[in-house]
């Protein structure tokens, strides 16, 4: 039998690389834009297509290469950033694996220009499918130009599985902030089919995150700054009020690059344990510095998991940071009391001399009964109905008589609370439960902790989770309604302005016809900001600026995500943010509409997230808990 076993062409093996390190266009701007910043850039001008499907430019000002560095970075494990095994130890570059561009060159149409300062022109590569067009001197500016056309082209089934083009763009903007945030003195441009989705200039990293999240977010930030002999720590945290229920603003950068840390995000919730709403997660973005030699981060090719040697040291000194800053700035509660509105009592020096025993001034010729004297004069009786608004027609010496006989009535109401019970008969206590919604005799539902509904049936005891519930109803409303040509919008009496980071904002862009579909009514009102004129017939909107904020953070973190279900996915995001809370205190009729909408949708055993809505306790599950 002969041998089998051969080396892969190197176009195959590339793509069989670009299949870990390549995943989606935001993949490919992350690698070129570190890329960039490792030639000590401090412009970067990215600028994308159709979310990147159709092109990636990425300009920048760095240093460039020569010809013959041009056409070796397109081949694998080719670097600069390293040279030999010890150097994986002192890494400082973003990059350093040598295979970016040998996976983005397999699977798309890659065009490069660069000219270093020093020479006279530059260099122009043009490679499709690891195959090189050509490669020939071309005008230009210093730094390096990468146009990426075309991604996926000769990996169909790739390309066929990227998601929408709001979602592809989300990505590509969690990559520019992942660099723009460590990075706050290099300018960066980040353009989306011809409009401006973020332009950041040179700035502090407190103005970089306001630039990056909004200007909403500055009046949360709590400032972090910790050093000590094994690593320092600075950024900023948000304050508890303003946490929010999905994650998405919690960042973990160490010596500049981004990474994810499931352990020192522990520390963090631990040192806001007792501060927090429940489910909520409150924004952070730290910096981490320390001695590369200390962590490795040659364990995964987008280099996000980064391991360290004292990781149990650095826990506790991430917690105590974070909970000094909470300390320092008063939002942890603290022993003193508020004092606004409290009497302010001076303390007097301790001299004996200034002393003053108090005065009290005392009428001797006061007599309480002048006044019943005078009433008796005028013809009045203070005991009298009639008293004070005309003279008694009771003759004279009846009123006297009066007079005396009524004296007990002063004590009339004293007498009936201190009168004695018949014999034989208690009066009960008082309930405490009396007045309460929740009797279980005579009522068919009881609402328990304002979370759940409980609900006798044949089988046992029927356990429903109201807000889960709601959500069902709702999602089967909203789907009705984008099947149906006409649709009820509420117009908003004073229309609601909202302001959003450039990430929010593309995403609400994208999904503002499917919106409208459903009964919004919400127009573009300059950069970033929208009003909102009218909001679904369906809903019962007190508050539409955080409806809309909370169908984006749904959206955002919604694991829906196909083109086909796209409009299921809004229909979903919008039912989640505009259920009821767990803590609502419903009526009985509420319940009652609340069970009757339930189970007249299609499938009210489960939330439009696939989650439990009902249960059933059987009674010999509760007979078998007796029975011990």
């Amino acid at each position: 039998m002969s041998d089998i076993i051969q080396l892969l062409p190197d176009a195959v093996a590339n793509q069989i690389a670009a299949g870990e390190v390549i995943q989606r266009p935001a993949s490919v701007v992350k690698e070129l834009v570190e890329n960039a910043l490792d030639a000590g850039a401090t412009e970067v001008t990215i600028n994308i297509k159709d979310a990147g499907k159709t092109l990636i430019q990425i300009s920048d000002n760095g240093c460039g290469m020569s010809p013959t560095d041009a056409r070796m970075a397109f081949e694998r494990h080719a670097t600069s950033k390293i040279k030999s095994a010890n150097d994986l130890f002192a890494i400082r570059t973003m990059g350093f694996r040598g295979e970016a561009l040998a996976s983005v060159a397999a699977i798309a149409d890659v065009e490069l220009r660069t000219k270093r300062e020093e020479d006279e022109v530059g260099t122009l590569i043009h490679i499709i499918g690891s195959e090189v067009k050509a490669q020939e001197p071309a005008a230009g500016n210093n730094g390096t130009n990468f146009m990426i056309k075309n991604l996926f082209f000769n990996v169909p089934a790739r390309r066929k599985f990227l998601k929408s083009n709001a979602t592809e763009l989300k990505h590509i903007i969690w990559e520019i902030q992942r660099v723009a945030l460590p990075n706050p003195d290099i300018r960066l441009s980040l353009i989306h089919n011809g409009s401006a989705v973020y332009d950041l200039p040179p700035a502090n990293h407190r103005k970089r995150l306001v630039d990056v999240f909004g200007k909403a977010l500055n009046q949360s930030l709590v400032n972090v700054d910790e050093e000590t002999s094994i690593v320092k720590v600075f950024g900023f945290i948000g304050q508890p009020k303003y946490a929010r229920k999905t994650l998405g603003e919690q960042f973990f950068f160490v010596n500049g690059r981004f990474m994810r840390h499931p352990y020192f995000h522990k520390a963090i919730m631990r040192a806001y344990e007792q501060l927090l709403p429940p489910d909520t997660y409150p924004s952070y973005f730290l910096f981490l510095e320390l001695d590369p030699g200390e962590i490795d981060i040659n364990v995964h090719p987008t280099k996000t998991e980064i391991k360290f040697e004292n990781e149990r040291d650095i826990w506790p000194i991430i917690h105590a940071a974070v909970r000094e800053s909470l300390g320092k700035h008063n939002v942890v509660p603290s022993i003193d009391f508020d004092q606004s509105g409290s009497i302010d009592i001076p303390v007097p020096k301790k001299s004996a001399d200034n002393v003053r025993f108090p005065e009290i001034q005392i009428n001797p010729d006061y007599n309480p009964f002048d006044n019943e004297k005078k009433f008796a004069e005028r013809g009045y009786s203070p005991f009298d109905k009639e008293a004070g608004q005309g003279r008694s027609s009771m003759p004279e010496s009846g009123r006297e008589k009066r007079n005396l006989e009524n004296w007990e009535d002063l004590y009339q109401g004293a007498q009936l609370k201190l009168k004695p019970e018949p014999s034989g008969i208690k009066v009960p206590h008082e309930d405490l439960y009396a007045n309460t919604p929740e009797q279980f005799s005579g009522k068919r539902v009881l609402q328990l902790k304002q979370r759940y509904i409980l609900t006798p049936v044949k089988s046992g005891l029927m356990v429903i989770d109201q807000k889960r519930a709601h959500e069902r109803i709702l999602y089967e409303k909203f789907l009705d309604v984008m099947k149906s040509d006409s649709v009820a919008s509420q117009q908003q009496l004073f229309p609601q302005t909202i302001e959003l980071n450039p990430a929010d904002s593309a995403l609400l862009k994208g999904i503002l016809q499917d919106l409208l579909q459903l009964g919004f009514d919400i127009r573009e009102f300059g950069k970033d900001t929208f009003i909102i004129n009218g909001t679904p017939g369906v809903l019962d909107v007190s508050s539409p600026e955080l409806i809309v904020e909370k169908l984006l953070e749904e959206y955002k973190n919604s694991p829906v995500d196909a083109r086909s279900k796209a409009r299921e996915q809004i229909a979903v995001s919008l039912a989640k943010a505009s259920a009821m809370d767990y803590g609502t205190e419903l009526k009985q009729e509420e319940v009652d509409h609340l069970i009757d909408n339930l189970f007249a949708c299609a499938t009210p055993n489960f939330s439009p997230d696939g989650k439990k809505v009902l249960t059933i306790i059987s009674t010999d599950d509760i007979e078998k808990s007796f029975s011990k």
